[in-house]
């Protein structure tokens, strides 16, 4: 009925390590039926700091068979079998890898005796293999060898059916639990609370420090589908061992979770986000001083630190728009590089006048608009987002955007100012356009 596993490996990843030993313990929920071990040839070096921790060196395993030998053996055990191993994606991922390489479609029932151990004996200090056996009493023998370490989680496995007087094992282990696919140390009840909405979720560690953001259409689907499959990639073991806990702001519609999203991650920085982080326009319009005071404009690479007077994706872009510019400061008879060192007649003065006043007549024609979407999941009447100058001012909720017309300071005497960033304003620009919202060109406020 049951195998229970464990095995050595020459690293934390399926996908680039190797398996260096197997053991199997076959067991009918009543007592032991077969016992299974071997080392086995990675093809590839083992780290030091592994041999530090296993006792399992290069020498050890150069005459064992390499695992398509013993593939067939290890596919015939586990067949038909609950796959029972503790923290049990991590034994998973790397034989499902292994057995597939070799041409076994792999798919088990699976229980963790991690996930189990928190549930019976909760408030532990730890549920480590280790501390848990010595929390309970349980002899552990050769540890960080797969047949010790497999022999106690057998022990292990014991109690826990005789001190499960619920049936909680039973419901576990039924197919569409989500028992099946969670990782060892996030609870149930984190899945079970989460709604089937747009919104935002957060993946904390076990110290509640955020280490994922992502955005969902439906929270409850999204948050399931990072679980719901065996990757053996680095990062994402990494992250399955990690998650302890999860939390969530529902949002009224995609577009908030996504302008939500982004803010978030550039203001957490989780460990686990990779995009947006370097999300950014790669040029941008800056203005100097040269020696003789008079105001140059360049097109060059964004600066991290430095706000640019407008940004654009390509260079020719920008080129463009600088040529506009001269043109209307200085007439289109008379457009000028301002980026070369050439001579200039004119005062200083008035020079520079023409440059910041066209600057400023082309920062007021950027469009200052609203976007207004009815809230389905939120529980508000209206979401807004307001638009000034071509920048993203902030996003909220509203009773009735259609009565009086406002000006621009009206509308944001309602709104929390928010961050703004280029990734920000090509989705606004990007979902203005869709029947579900209503622009509003919106008139700035007469001094």
């Amino acid at each position: 009925m049951f195998a229970i596993v464990d095995i050595e490996t020459t690293g934390g990843f399926a996908t680039s390590n190797g398996i260096t030993e197997i053991a199997i313990i076959l067991h009918n929920g009543r007592e032991v039926e077969g016992y299974y071990s071997t080392l086995v040839n990675p093809r590839q070096l083992i780290p030091r700091y592994v041999t530090a921790l296993t006792g399992i060196n290069n020498d050890m395993v150069a005459g064992a068979p390499v695992f398509e030998e013993v593939a067939e053996t290890v596919n015939n055990l586990l067949d038909g079998r609950i796959f029972v191993a503790h923290n049990v994606n991590f034994d998973y991922s790397f034989l499902k890898q292994q057995l597939e390489n070799c041409g076994y479609p792999f798919q088990l029932k699976k229980l963790c005796t991690v996930r189990i151990a928190r549930k019976l004996y909760s408030g532990l200090p730890s549920y480590s293999l280790g501390n848990l056996c010595r929390s309970l009493g349980i002899d552990l023998q050769n540890r960080h060898r797969a047949e010790g370490d497999a022999r106690a989680t057998a022990t292990l496995f014991e109690k826990m059916l005789r001190d499960d007087e619920k049936g909680m094992i039973a419901s576990m282990m039924k197919g569409r639990s989500a028992e099946q696919y969670l990782p060892p140390n996030l609870p149930l009840a984190d899945i079970q609370a989460l709604p089937f909405s747009p919104g935002v979720y957060y993946f904390e560690n076990e110290k509640k420090e955020v280490i994922y953001i992502g955005k969902a259409v439906n929270l409850n689907n999204r948050v399931k589908s990072h679980f719901s499959n065996n990757d053996g990639g680095r990062r994402k073991q990494e992250l399955l061992r990690q998650v302890h806990h999860i939390r969530y702001t529902v949002c009224c519609s995609e577009l908030m979770a996504l302008i939500l999203e982004s803010q978030e991650i550039r203001r957490l920085w989780p460990a686990f986000n990779r995009s947006q982080k370097k999300y950014h326009h790669k040029y941008g319009l800056y203005s100097y001083e040269d020696g003789r005071g008079y105001l140059r404009l360049v097109i060059e690479k964004k600066r991290p630190h430095l706000p640019a007077i407008y940004t654009f994706d390509w260079l020719p872009e920008g080129q463009a728009f600088i040529r506009k510019l001269t043109a209307a400061a200085c007439g289109a008879n008379e457009v000028q590089s301002h980026v070369e060192e050439q001579v200039i007649e004119e005062p200083a003065e008035s020079y520079n006048k023409r440059i910041n006043d066209a600057i400023s007549d082309m920062k007021r024609q950027l469009p200052t608009f609203v976007l207004v979407e009815k809230d389905l999941f939120a529980g508000k009447d209206y979401a807004v987002y307001v638009v000034e100058k071509g920048r993203f001012y902030g996003m909220g909720y509203t009773c009735d955007p259609f009565g009086i017309p406002l000006t621009i300071e009206e509308w944001k005497k309602n709104i929390d100012p928010s961050a703004d960033n280029d990734y920000i304003r090509g989705l606004l620009y990007q979902f203005a356009g869709k029947n579900s919202i209503t622009r509003l060109n919106i008139q700035e406020a007469k001094p």
